[in-house]
């Protein structure tokens, strides 16, 4: 969540990096949680930050005791919660000079907090935080201005979930992903909702950052350009309302009421999806698993509508989250044996196997891709198989990008409620997020 990235489908409620334009005014060191005595051997605690549900916490308790053990003289305290409110908190730690020691951040937030001196950058630690065997691409979500802030989870990609279940009631075939287009996608969500009972649908609606940037690059643009400005064009914006309103309509997808419900949902459960009540979702591939268990169906990964047709392929590979570390850490190399056993060590892999994204470490992917559940391994099979077909990395957004799902769910309840016609709301939200990141 998941410059966006992030994991729930939640992510287009990703809050603004509040207090940040204090982070540099601010003196001293953060999480002093040790001995502060200089003794390289004395014991040390860490703070380590993130965002996920119970099974996420379960998963990182067990690595966090694995590290542990093999590291006797440092201990990890975890702070996790619910993604809704995780920035706004991290955010407040960090303007008062307060922040957890390893940090994980999705999307644009590495950029952010880099640019404002509150990352570390990693080339300070490199001979205890190896990097060598990380997928590039995804490794590069963490790498500005020539330096690099952090490491990624794990590798994933954004597409569309199916509950062939509900195609299969509706007596509609599941689409050609090799194939179809933007238009059978709207086709196929009105024809799955009119075959189903009230109250599912033929698709959530799809509208997301992550999604206008897939969108976007499908027509040769991209949400922000390398230079740090906008790129997305006010005619795309608009052909995308437009799309969505007509499923809208038609009923394809739920009415604007139930779509403003469900932004403020995180959880995959919450989902329609996740309760079976949709037939496609446009979400990341690392949240397969949450959402059969929820769903208790066989649901598949697909292709994004229009990658076969487009002037160019929308889909990408990206860091499904991001482990960085703290500028004012006082155990810096404590915080670096940390991540380094997160991301390259077999054994926290065999633990969290793809909660966080196919590994992104190519030894602990072979390591553990015969343990991957049967959830996860489809998951590292789908990504293995449009890694050939994607488009380049991602141009993450500049500072202030973070703003972006904010200003896009507003903007997207004005559209849906009918407030704004689909052009006034390009227009809307491409004058907010200029202004955003200036």
């Amino acid at each position: 969540m998941k410059h966006h990235a992030p994991t729930y489908r939640a992510a287009r409620r990703i809050t603004a990096l509040a207090l940040a334009g204090l982070l540099l005014a601010l003196p001293g060191c953060g999480g002093d949680s040790g001995s502060g005595s200089g003794d390289p051997n004395a014991p040390v605690t860490l703070r380590f930050s993130w965002w996920g549900n119970e099974d996420r916490a379960k998963l990182t308790q067990q690595a966090i005791d694995a590290f542990q053990t093999a590291n006797p003289g440092i201990t990890v305290k975890p702070e996790y919660g619910d993604f809704n409110g995780y920035f706004d908190k991290l955010a407040t730690s960090v303007a008062a000079n307060d922040a957890p020691d390893v940090i994980t951040l999705g999307g644009a937030y590495p950029r952010e907090y880099g640019d404002r001196g509150a990352l570390l950058d990693l080339a300070e630690v490199k001979d205890t935080l190896k990097t060598d065997k990380i997928d590039q691409a995804a490794l590069s979500n963490g790498n500005f201005d020539g330096k690099q802030y952090g490491v990624p989870t794990g590798v994933n990609a954004f597409g569309v979930v199916v509950n062939p279940k509900v195609f299969k009631a509706a007596g509609v075939p599941l689409p050609d992903d090799d194939t179809w287009t933007w238009e059978d996608f709207r086709r196929i969500a009105e024809q799955v909702a009119k075959g189903s009972p009230k109250g599912t649908y033929g698709a959530e609606d799809p509208t997301s950052a992550d999604m206008l940037d897939l969108y976007a690059r499908q027509r040769g643009e991209s949400l922000y350009t390398e230079e740090g400005k906008v790129g997305i064009s006010e005619k795309t914006l608009t052909d995308w309302f437009t799309m969505t309103t007509a499923l809208r309509d038609a009923g394809a997808t739920p009415p604007a009421s139930l779509t403003s419900e469900l932004a403020g949902q995180p959880a995959p459960e919450q989902t329609l999806m996740g309760r079976g009540l949709a037939g496609m979702q446009l979400d990341w591939t690392n949240q397969l698993g949450s959402l059969r268990k929820a769903s208790g169906a066989e649901l598949v990964l697909m292709r994004a509508p229009g990658e076969s047709t487009a002037t160019k392929p929308g889909m990408w590979l990206q860091a499904s989250q991001i482990y960085t570390i703290s500028a004012r850490t006082k155990h810096q190399e404590a915080a670096a044996k940390l991540v380094n056993f997160l991301v390259n060590d077999p054994a926290a892999g065999k633990i969290t196997l793809a909660n966080r994204g196919i590994p992104a470490n190519s030894e602990v992917l072979t390591a553990v891709k015969p343990s991957l559940p049967k959830d996860e391994g489809a998951s590292a099979d789908f990504i293995a198989q449009i890694t050939p077909k994607v488009g380049p990395a991602l141009i993450i957004g500049p500072t202030g990008s973070t703003e972006s799902v904010k200003i896009l769910e507003r903007t997207n309840a004005e559209v849906l409620f009918n407030r704004q016609t689909p052009a006034q709301g390009a227009k809307r939200f491409l004058e907010e997020l200029t202004s955003a990141i200036r």
